[in-house]
């Protein structure tokens, strides 16, 4: 059983309460690790060793931070299997899942180190300014924020991690990094190979223990210039109150929408929605969550989408058979069989699945579910779909763009001018024509409109987010 204490600019160091917490499974309750608990005096420890740090790694050149990530990237593909039981472990997904996430990791890793070498600026055209000829050059150049603290979510420990930490350090920046109090072992083990592979002393630091405590104090404080956090849109609000002046990048909760339409390919769009709504069992802010169906072909929708979730394999997250694991825990459990119970109680029909055991949940749909109620609102993030009718596509869009969240959405259509409007229409960051919004490349810009959230993931995108622009400005004397 691993016992992991805190990291204090790249090194292993005990936390100054001494106190350690278990990290247990959410499938059986076996405690699979330990980890340190920071106090406020790991913090300021912590925030010291990222100041001094910064100034090492932003005065490293490109082509040396590109090696040294590029090695980080190396180790995370030689340790993608031990990673990927870490994974299943503090997480409960399932193996398959575990093992896809852990296999990203490394490529990740390498397209930060890209983009991160490539950090151009561009010149500047004075002279067509009235006053200014050519005695002037302008150009800018593109500079880390700085320290930048990295508040991670525990639905992607490996993943969402990354999309954090590799652009900072790509980009030149520190990083404190607060994983997720449930996943904090996965975490640990990726930071470990950006230390192994040689990033400089106080470049990168991880701190465990309770968000409550040790966010605020981060985000607050003004040696922070830089906060990237995932999680919901409550506690980025929250972040938003505290932080001050400083950058941030708040990816926050969802409640997706998909539609399909009548002229759609059912047994295509089903078969997406029986994915894109319960892998990770339904805990990810890009699930399908909402399904708006044209009313026409609902009957024959339902029809097509029944037995592929019914076929979706749930439980032990190590069985080779299984494709969906657990809940992160028991309170989530229990909160989502509620939800479901509580949209069926409303007039809602559940057409198959909901049952629990323990923080298994059987994937659900709900049918006849109005679209106004909390079930289709509120960001679900559990395995089960609210199923509800349009009238036409228009109908449909307004549907989709009901909810205070705007961050993925799906559309089915055969029919170009409906793709065509759907595109300009639905009020979200990525809008998916003919797939659910369950799928990101890494380097695409990612991040949503309204409540869910502000600025932009994705490599290239995060890297922008995490450096300045200078502007540069050589005066000559005027030669004509």
């Amino acid at each position: 059983m691993a016992r992991k204490g805190l990291i204090i600019g790249g090194v292993e160091s005990q936390p100054t309460s001494g106190v350690f917490e278990e990290v247990r499974s959410p499938f059986n309750g076996q405690v699979v690790g330990e980890v340190a608990t920071a106090d406020l005096h790991d913090v300021d420890l912590a925030l010291d060793a990222a100041t001094r740090g910064f100034e090492i790694w932003r005065r490293t050149p490109a082509h040396e931070r590109f090696a040294i990530l590029t090695k980080a990237a190396t180790l995370a593909d030689e340790r993608q299997e031990a990673i990927a039981q870490i994974i299943s472990s503090e997480n409960g997904k399932s193996l398959v899942e575990a093992r896809g996430e852990a296999g990203r990791s490394g490529e990740i890793i390498r397209l930060a180190a890209f983009e991160g070498s490539q950090l151009y600026g561009e010149s500047l055209p004075l002279d067509a300014n009235k006053g200014t000829g050519f005695d002037k050059i302008g150009f800018t150049i593109k500079q880390p924020v700085g320290v930048v603290v990295a508040i991670s979510p525990f639905n992607y420990p490996a993943l969402l991690v990354l999309h954090k930490l590799a652009p900072a350090l790509a980009a030149g920046n520190s990083v404190v990094l607060k994983p997720a109090r449930s996943t904090p072992l996965t975490a640990i083990a990726l930071a470990e190979c950006f230390i192994d592979a040689g990033l400089p002393a106080g470049v990168l630091s991880v701190l465990t223990g309770s968000g409550a405590l040790l966010g605020d104090a981060l985000v607050s404080d003004r040696r922070v210039r830089k906060v990237s956090f995932t999680g919901s849109t409550a506690t980025g609000e929250h972040i938003s109150r505290t932080a001050g002046v400083k950058k941030l990048s708040l990816e926050l909760g969802a409640s997706g929408p998909v539609v399909v339409l009548k002229d759609a390919d059912i047994e295509y769009a089903a078969n997406s929605i029986s994915l894109g709504g319960y892998i990770n069992a339904g805990q990810v802010c890009i699930s399908a969550q909402r399904v708006i169906v044209e009313e026409s072909i609902m009957a024959n929708f339902l029809d097509a989408l029944r037995p592929k979730v019914e076929a979706i394999r749930v439980g032990d997250p190590f069985a080779a058979e299984t494709r969906v694991g657990t809940l992160i825990s028991q309170a989530e459990a229990d909160r989502v069989a509620q939800a479901i119970r509580t949209a069926v109680n409303d007039g809602a029909t559940l057409l198959t699945g909901g049952e629990q055991s323990g923080t298994v949940i059987q994937p659900a749909i709900v049918t006849n579910v109005d679209p106004y109620s909390a079930f289709a609102q509120d960001e679900l993030f559990g395995p089960a779909i609210a199923v509800s009718s349009a009238r036409d596509v228009s109908h449909a869009i307004e549907l989709a763009n009901s909810t205070v969240y705007g961050l993925g959405a799906g559309f089915f259509t055969n029919n170009l001018n409906s793709a065509i409007q759907a595109m300009r229409e639905i009020e979200s960051g990525v809008v998916h024509i003919n797939w659910t919004q369950l799928w990101r490349a890494d380097l695409m810009p990612y991040g949503g409109f309204k409540s869910s959230g502000i600025g932009k993931e994705g490599l290239r995108s995060a890297i922008a987010e995490m450096t300045e622009v200078k502007t540069v400005i050589m005066h000559g004397q005027a030669w004509n």
